[in-house]
């Protein structure tokens, strides 16, 4: 079996989805793409937009910057990628109707879980860290004015307290004149 990272590795976002390209699925089934691509032709109503699409030559030619394929006029491929998402890549199984691809799905299926368990965990650790932001933002305004205002003092440009003069005075307390 492949290990989920390996797998996690193949899942890409294209267009706001997490998807896996044909000829990954292709490697992981052990059949080739075509073969692949044929099964599912055969069966397209099992394949809405939102389970599988093709890609653009822009989407495919960043791909293939970012894991260096070779180009369509090399042996590579004469056909733009099909992308399947996590629904996709589950319909896959009852097409390719067999006990190693049902085995390789339940595989994918597993990494697709991790990765949203891990997409999940690091929101609430985002949420956190801004909530714990807004918290001492809003202490370091507070502190800001403190010291705003001990700075005023220190440098006399604070105006001091007007004292009302009817307040009766403290008493034990006498104010010496020079």
């Amino acid at each position: 079996m492949i290990s989920y990272e390996k797998i996690e590795g193949w899942i890409f976002v294209v267009r706001g989805h997490k998807v896996m390209l044909d000829s990954d699925l292709a490697r992981l089934y052990r059949v080739k793409t075509k073969e692949l691509n044929k099964a599912v032709k055969r069966n397209l109503d099992r394949f809405p937009f939102d389970f599988m699409f093709q890609l653009t030559s822009q989407e495919s030619n960043s791909l293939r910057f970012q894991f260096g394929t070779s180009k369509g006029d090399r042996g590579g491929r004469r056909y733009l990628p099909y992308a399947f998402t996590e629904q996709g890549v589950a319909m896959l199984s009852s097409v390719l109707n067999s006990e190693s691809a049902i085995q390789v799905n339940i595989q994918i299926m597993r990494a697709f879980i991790k990765l949203k368990e891990m997409a999940m965990t690091h929101k609430n650790i985002y949420q956190q860290l801004e909530a714990l932001e807004k918290k001492y933002r809003k202490h370091d305004r507070r502190f800001g004015n403190v010291f705003r205002v001990i700075k005023e003092l220190v440098n006399n440009t604070r105006k001091p307290p007007v004292i009302e003069k009817n307040i009766p005075r403290i008493a034990g307390f006498v104010k010496q004149d020079d």
